[in-house]
């Protein structure tokens, strides 16, 4: 995980700082971002090697961020790994993303909150690993 850059999109300050320390005790680059709109500004000027995306955020929320990730505007970014890590359980959120897009949200990864460290830099882990061997 050294040197890897990963985008941490969330609105909880307090969420920003925890996956910061976990994650930059383990030599990875952070990248914040507080919204939907700014996730994507920092999609395209950054380059992550992975993305934690909240679901629910002010202005542009996950749902359609990740939604916007499979346009073909951001198909250079279609093997990256997407973890999505929110406080709305899993099946709630696949649902309301298959009524409102007629698509099935399918990320990498899906935990909910809150998370033990260790849960999470095991998946972390695991899907920057699954990105090396595409």
């Amino acid at each position: 995980m050294v040197g890897k850059k990963v985008l941490v999109v969330d609105d909880d300050p307090d969420i920003l700082d925890a996956i910061s320390m976990i994650l930059e005790a383990q030599g990875c680059n952070v990248v914040f971002a507080r919204d939907g709109s700014e996730c994507l500004e920092k999609l395209a000027s950054e380059k992550p090697d992975l993305m934690i995306l909240d679901l629910l955020m002010p202005k542009v929320d996950g749902f359609a961020v990740y939604k916007e990730l499979h346009s073909p505007k951001w198909s250079e970014y279609r093997d990256m790994p997407v973890l999505i890590l929110s406080s709305v359980r899993e099946e709630s959120s696949r649902r309301r993303y298959e009524l409102e897009t007629g698509q099935v949200l399918k990320p990498d990864e899906y935990l909910e909150k809150p998370i033990l460290p260790r849960v999470l830099l095991d998946c972390v882990e695991k899907l920057l690993k699954r990105k090396q061997r595409v």
